[in-house]
């Protein structure tokens, strides 16, 4: 069985913030170009090879106004808590989840979502990652389940897969959480009563673990730092065992390139963000959308006063 130290993951996505923010930047821009020049951002792709074309010049779009950064990330959040509902709603385990969610976020390091849809990726990232996990499940199906057309899909499995250098091996806190649970039973020395503490503090877990995924941790930080984090968060709310000698015992167990202090202090930068997690409404979403749209109004509007004053 293939190993996190050893994974393509640690080699080639886990970033530094300032790395995350440069390719974010760098494609936000690449679209508002792309808008300027051609009067859209959607970019053609082909279904069959996965190749991606510049879109069509499309006339009269000149007022229109490409997203910015921050809306851009509220975009990606939003699409990601839509990946954890669909995979609720068919009952899919984490893996599959957490999966589909770091394959959306590779993608979007590369694109925007003003170039690619990220409703249409979403769905191609949850539909590969039940492939790549094997709890088949036909595009048809998922498109049904959803009242989605599972055409959108199948056009963009390919640009999806090519984006992220079929790279489709992913490690997530959600197994780590569990060897660590199993851990804790001996280190608690746990009877029949102490059980259902350590159930609870699982559950309590692999909550926190689901608001993490709809943050930049996953690609700043590794599966057992995200996992430790979230039961140093549940172990915050139930008491269950003594967290910092519980650290000391693991780094005294296996060698580490950081000191406990280090480590400590990765796990408050992962409560940070999860602290500062904004998770937007459809509601939200629609009013960003015809604030959009009325301030273009506004401005035809304006310009057609100046033009006929």
């Amino acid at each position: 069985m293939s190993d996190f130290r050893t994974s393509t993951q640690r080699e080639r996505w886990i970033f530094q913030p300032h790395d995350l923010m440069e390719r974010w930047a760098a494609a936000n821009q690449r679209a508002a170009e792309t808008l300027a020049q051609y009067g859209t951002t959607r970019m053609k792709v082909d279904q069959l090879d996965g190749s991606v074309d510049s879109p069509d010049r499309v006339e009269g779009s000149s007022d229109v106004k490409p997203l910015s950064y921050e809306e851009e990330q509220l975009t990606r959040v939003f699409y990601e808590q839509k990946i954890q509902e669909v995979c609720v709603a068919f009952k899919f385990p984490h893996k599959i989840q957490a999966t589909a969610i770091i394959y959306f976020k590779r993608f979007y390091l590369q694109w925007s979502v003003m170039e690619h849809h990220p409703k249409h990726i979403m769905l191609t990232c949850v539909y590969a990652s039940c492939k790549v996990e094997e709890n088949h499940v036909s595009a048809e199906e998922l498109g049904k389940g959803i009242q989605q057309d599972h055409q959108i899909i199948l056009n963009n499995e390919m640009v999806l897969l090519k984006t992220l250098d079929f790279d489709l091996i992913v490690y997530a806190p959600y197994r780590s959480i569990e060897g660590f649970i199993d851990d804790l039973e001996g280190f608690c020395r746990v009877g029949n009563g102490a059980v259902q503490h350590l159930k609870e503090l699982h559950q309590t877990a692999m909550s926190h673990a689901d608001k993490m995924m709809l943050t930049d941790a996953p690609l700043l930080y590794t599966p057992g730092q995200l996992a430790l984090a979230a039961l140093h968060k549940s172990n915050d709310i139930l008491r269950v065992f003594d967290f910092e000698r519980y650290l000391e015992t693991i780094f005294s167990r296996q060698h580490s390139d950081c000191t406990v202090e280090q480590f400590v202090q990765s796990i408050n930068a992962i409560h940070y963000l999860v602290d500062q997690l904004k998770i937007p409404t459809v509601k939200d979403m629609r009013h960003k959308k015809k604030e959009k749209k009325s301030k273009h109004k506004s401005k035809r509007t304006s310009t057609d006063a100046q033009l006929n004053g």
